[in-house]
């Protein structure tokens, strides 16, 4: 999971679905444009739950190239063949994630909108830093808008570890966080809630994404 630009689309899953059914519904979005990586997040799942999404949908995504990470999980992921696990600060700490993840799986951690917690996981062998959330979300009803743009172009300027902007992104407001500088968009509803499908949600947004202004090199 490389930050090379241009910007590309991370897909979250949603917060409660049925494997078996979802796993056509992947099939047809990941074929349907880019897409960089699928993060599983099935926050109040059983451990058997979680095993059994991901030996469904695991083969999905690897089999079309696609990084397969795991939501606040290292140890399951090392243990069902995931690509690698993204925590938040309230979940696995960043250094002892890497420990578990070891040098070869990719680990992302979510950092809100703060400079400090985006160095701090970079110093502990973060793979990826989230920003968000930027626009108000659904998927997470008490969340409030946490980072803002400058903290996108800040990181953009300085530092090479990919970025990954979160939080109630769109087509309608996408533009100015590729121009800013996100390496990635991450995005639950924009895909899964297209009133024609995930597969003309993925099409719509690697649209927009495309049309957006690049990021100044």
């Amino acid at each position: 999971m490389s930050g090379d630009s241009p910007c590309r689309l991370y897909l979250i899953t949603p917060a409660a679905f049925d494997p078996a059914i979802f796993r056509d519904q992947l099939a047809a979005a990941l074929d349907a444009g880019d897409v960089g990586a699928v993060q599983l997040r099935l926050k109040d799942a059983s451990d058997d739950d979680v095993r059994r999404a991901i030996d469904l949908l695991r083969p999905v995504a690897q089999q079309r190239d696609v990084a397969f990470l795991l939501n606040d999980r290292p140890d399951l992921a090392v243990a069902t063949g995931c690509d690698g696990a993204h925590v938040g600060q309230d979940d696995t700490k960043a250094r002892d994630a890497r420990r578990i993840l070891g040098p070869d799986l990719t680990l992302g951690v979510s950092c809100h909108g703060s400079r400090e917690l985006a160095m701090e996981a970079g110093e502990a062998g973060a793979d990826y830093v989230a920003f968000g959330a930027f626009y108000p979300t659904g998927s997470k009803a008490d969340a409030p808008v946490e980072a803002e743009l400058e903290v996108l172009a800040w990181w953009h300027e300085i530092m090479e570890l990919p970025s990954v902007a979160i939080g109630g992104i769109t087509v309608e407001n996408c533009a100015p966080l590729v121009t800013t500088g996100a390496d990635f968009l991450a995005v639950i509803s924009a895909v899964w809630s297209h009133p024609d499908g995930p597969a003309a949600g993925v099409r719509s947004m690697n649209a927009a994404i495309a049309a957006a202004p690049p990021a100044a090199v």
